[in-house]
């Protein structure tokens, strides 16, 4: 294993390890913090590197990412997402190519769906009233952790 594969694997591990506490945060605080958005963002130009990506795949990424940010804005806009998991989802399409992105904006939207049908059936049996306060966190976590391994491909890009 070269260091440019012990860097890739390091990063996902990393990445990993920030999904899976931004998860858990969510779940119990129903906030993300800024810093687990933050060095997700900021370990994506080293992810660039160690995938070997030239300037015009890092231009692609950002654009995406920046779309994508604007998209989320507007849910956020609306009352249908909070500003954390904005966030983490235009930090992680900092990481995945478009394939990779779209399939976890996909995953990410039933796992969301089931939370949410989930926690208002819990709702409803409990009979509490009032507005459900889901953790996307937790769907975007999970499925970016699941959009990884195809990502550490380098042919993904």
């Amino acid at each position: 294993m070269g260091w440019d594969n012990l860097l890739v694997v390091t990063l996902v591990v990393v990445l990993g390890a920030l999904l899976l506490a931004a998860g858990i945060e969510d779940a119990r605080t129903r906030e993300i913090a800024n810093t687990k958005n933050a060095a997700i963002a900021l370990l994506a130009p080293v992810w660039w590197w160690a995938m070997g990506l030239g300037w015009g795949d890092v231009g692609v990424q950002v654009l995406v990412a920046g779309i994508v940010f604007a998209v989320f804005v507007g849910a956020f806009a609306c009352g249908w997402m909070g500003g954390g998991d904005v966030k983490m989802i235009a930090a992680l399409s900092l990481w995945l190519p478009l394939g990779g992105l779209v399939n976890m904006l996909m995953v990410m939207s039933v796992l969301g769906g089931a939370i949410t049908l989930v926690m208002m059936i819990e709702r409803r049996w409990q009979r509490r009233i009032g507005t459900v306060e889901v953790p996307y966190g937790v769907a975007i976590a999970a499925a970016a952790l699941l959009a990884l391994p195809p990502a550490m491909s380098r042919t993904g890009f």
